[in-house]
């Protein structure tokens, strides 16, 4: 990985305020999440705006869990959070979410920027780069697979 960001893309034929509706809402992360590392958030399921902080269950190996602050936010077109661990020792990483309107439904980006992570030096030569571009390509299909039917 030579930059610190890898974006994988893919159409999805659902309406963008359906596909922000499922993105937005930190509950049903784990119903899409597919690199299966996922468990579920730690506090009630609510909608996502931004500035709102949010705590997930996560797994690799072992247990363990991130706080979230989601740092951009434009409804139905865009979503962003920042993820830490060990009250922000680790981590630093965005993941992004871009939606865009097409003729055949909506157009997906996902976004792993590490541009902030303290990590940053470590993850970009590990494999959890690659590792992570095909986690997210299985995301955008099983949002597929849930919103189109």
């Amino acid at each position: 990985m030579t930059s610190n960001t890898i974006t994988v893309e893919r159409i999805i034929k659902a309406p963008a305020a359906s596909i922000f509706a499922l993105l937005s809402d930190a509950g049903k992360h784990s119903e899409f999440d597919g690199s299966g590392t996922v468990r579920g958030t730690k506090d009630a399921s609510r909608p996502l705006s931004l500035g709102t902080k949010f705590g997930m269950s996560m797994h690799m190996g072992v247990g363990y869990t991130t706080s979230n602050e989601v740092v951009e936010f434009e409804q139905d077109r865009r979503i962003a959070w920042q993820t830490t661990g060990l009250g922000g020792i680790v981590g630093g990483r965005v993941w992004r979410y871009e939606l865009e309107p097409t003729a055949d439904g909506t157009l997906v980006k996902e976004t792993w920027d590490v541009s902030k992570d303290r990590q940053r030096f470590f993850l970009k030569r590990s494999n959890l780069a690659p590792a992570a571009k095909n986690g997210m390509r299985r995301t955008l299909d099983r949002i597929a697979e849930t919103l189109e039917g």
